[in-house]
């Protein structure tokens, strides 16, 4: 299957390529100038003239807090531009598969999220990203929307960095113990998209890997894991830690569609965690 990958040079991008290599994909994966998804024109010729026949549309402005700053680039990119690639696969025929995120919900369940669960996002990020679902959800013919959360990955900035860089210059670092989800390995993420197309899976599914943290008790493990002491990891609260984008409180994500389609469940955080740390040396 000839399968094009937007977004290849991103860090779950890097794990999208090796995993569809592994299921003997013929791989495109075009550079931003040759294919940029905030112009429609730029998208219907790429597609129209190398006619994959499945698209996995992995970009997006993922800065969550800089999102809240810039409204408009975020709709551009996670909005218009899936509405853009949905069009051009609805022309094509081809399957489309869109890498979507928790942030869609509010955080206000007390219980994981389901996929029919309402939306209801609190941050800019998670508005355009819905946008961009429900753009796809109407125009596209054959589709896939994956939802992640608290995605991390040797290709890209992500948490578990930003935790070990920080590590290395202070003796304190404060952390929101109030919000609670699953850190997903794009390695792992990348692995069960590629499963899901090779099944045939359509509509929405929730894709984390298992068990479940706050942020703080994530901090807690990347440093003990790593053999880093001598820093004090500091539980605080949302509104202590003041970030520019309000986090839903509750962002766990369901695994059991995923498991009814694959028969699979992705391993535990921790385990996933430490074969990252592995990974990076």
């Amino acid at each position: 299957m000839k399968t094009l990958i937007i977004g290849a040079s991103g860090m779950l991008g890097h794990d999208l390529v090796r995993a569809f290599q592994e299921l003997r994909h013929d791989i495109l994966a075009p550079p931003h100038k040759e294919l940029d998804i905030t112009r429609s024109d730029s998208v219907r010729d790429y597609v129209s003239r190398e006619k994959p026949q499945c698209v996995v549309l992995s970009a997006g402005f993922t800065r969550v807090d800089d999102c809240e700053s810039q409204r408009e680039t975020a709709f551009a990119v996670n909005a218009e531009g899936p509405r853009h690639v949905a069009q051009a696969c609805r022309e094509s025929g081809a399957k489309l598969v869109y890498v979507s995120t928790d942030y869609v919900f509010n955080g206000q369940k007390t219980g994981p999220y389901t996929e029919d669960d309402p939306a209801g996002p609190i941050n800019v990020y998670g508005q355009s990203k819905l946008a961009g679902e429900n753009y796809i959800r109407e125009l596209s013919r054959d589709y896939l929307i994956v939802r992640a959360s608290w995605l991390y990955g040797l290709n890209g900035r992500n948490f578990v960095e930003t935790i070990l860089n920080k590590a290395r210059t202070v003796t304190e670092l404060r952390v929101v113990d109030d919000q609670k989800g699953a850190p997903t390995y794009a390695k792992d993420l990348a692995e069960a998209i590629a499963i899901l197309v090779a099944r045939g899976a359509g509509g929405t599914v929730n894709v984390a890997n298992s068990q479940t943290c706050t942020w703080f008790e994530f901090a807690r493990t990347i440093l003990q894991l790593q053999g880093i002491t001598g820093v004090d990891v500091r539980p605080v609260t949302s509104e202590e830690f003041k970030a520019p984008a309000r986090r839903p409180a509750n962002s766990i994500l369901s695994g059991d569609r995923y498991r009814s389609l694959t028969g699979k469940t992705l391993r535990p955080w921790k385990e996933a965690l430490a074969d990252y740390l592995r990974a990076r040396g």
